[in-house]
């Protein structure tokens, strides 16, 4: 390997690094290049080359690269991740063997959260995501509200923006109502839905809180609202918490389905 060519590796590799270390949102070509230390052309040109290996992609209407799905892929398989579907399954199986409700895995998708898998339970339920690969706004349902409540500061506050709308033409909380159940949730760590929304159905949701502290998942159940009384929802929330705390210590950062959730649901319903 001449020195041009090694030349060529360490950028493409300090562009790879660069782009590791964002929030996702992607990075202007201008950015790269001072955080790098190279000019213009040449972090165009490694960018190019990570484009067409798929390791990057451009984000659509804008000038700014971020990491593409191809580069999570190779690095879960380069972690031996199972990915967080199969990971949590035994959790959602002992939950609903344990608590006899019907148990949900939801993973945040933009501005939604997205049924990665769900466990049956014995008694009959109606939910807000329905089957596994529906999807709500973030803020509507137990998990999603989980989720939502524990993101950063900034994050959260374009969600609520957002989904606003969102939640007034589907009928749901206004503004002041959101935010009120936001800042609940945050004070005591879980949600807990039992207002009639869904006649006669209640819920826990719990979330997955990654090595960096970012919500990126949680475990909910649903059940009729007179099986989550005072008395057995301590329990409910400890036992969710527990299994949330135990699928987190596992989570691969690089696991494409925390980015990508839609291409794990291959397996289950759309």
């Amino acid at each position: 390997m001449n020195d041009a060519d090694s030349s060529g590796i360490r950028r493409v590799l300090a562009v790879l690094k660069i782009l590791g270390r964002g929030d996702g949102g992607g990075m202007r070509l201008t950015d790269v290049a001072a955080a790098i230390g190279l000019n213009q052309p040449s972090t165009h040109r490694a960018l190019k080359a990570l484009i067409a290996e798929g390791f990057v992609e451009q984000v659509a209407g804008s000038r700014k690269y971020r990491l593409a799905l191809e580069f999570f892929v190779l690095a879960a398989r380069a972690g031996q991740s199972d990915g967080l579907r199969n990971m949590a399954r035994p959790a959602l199986l002992r939950l609903s063997a344990t608590l006899g409700d019907t148990v949900f895995l939801l993973v945040r998708n933009g501005f939604d959260a997205v049924c990665l898998d769900r466990v049956e339970g014995p008694f009959p339920i109606r939910s807000f995501t329905g089957d596994i690969g529906g999807k709500v706004p973030l803020g509507i349902g137990q998990g999603s509200l989980a989720i939502l409540a524990n993101l950063p500061d900034d994050e959260r506050e374009a969600v609520i923006r957002f989904n606003i709308p969102r939640l007034l033409d589907r009928g749901f909380l206004d503004e002041v109502g959101l935010r009120m159940q936001v800042d609940h949730v945050r004070q005591l760590g879980w949600a807990s839905l039992n207002t009639g929304l869904i006649p006669g159905m209640a819920g826990v949701g719990v979330p997955i809180i990654d090595a960096e502290g970012r919500a990126v998942a949680a475990l909910s159940i649903g059940t009729l609202a007179e099986r989550l009384r005072e008395d057995r929802l301590p329990i409910v929330v400890k036992l969710l918490q527990k299994e949330a705390q135990d699928i987190a210590r596992l989570l691969n950062p690089f696991d494409a389905t925390l980015r990508y959730p839609a291409r794990s649901l291959s397996g289950g319903a759309a």
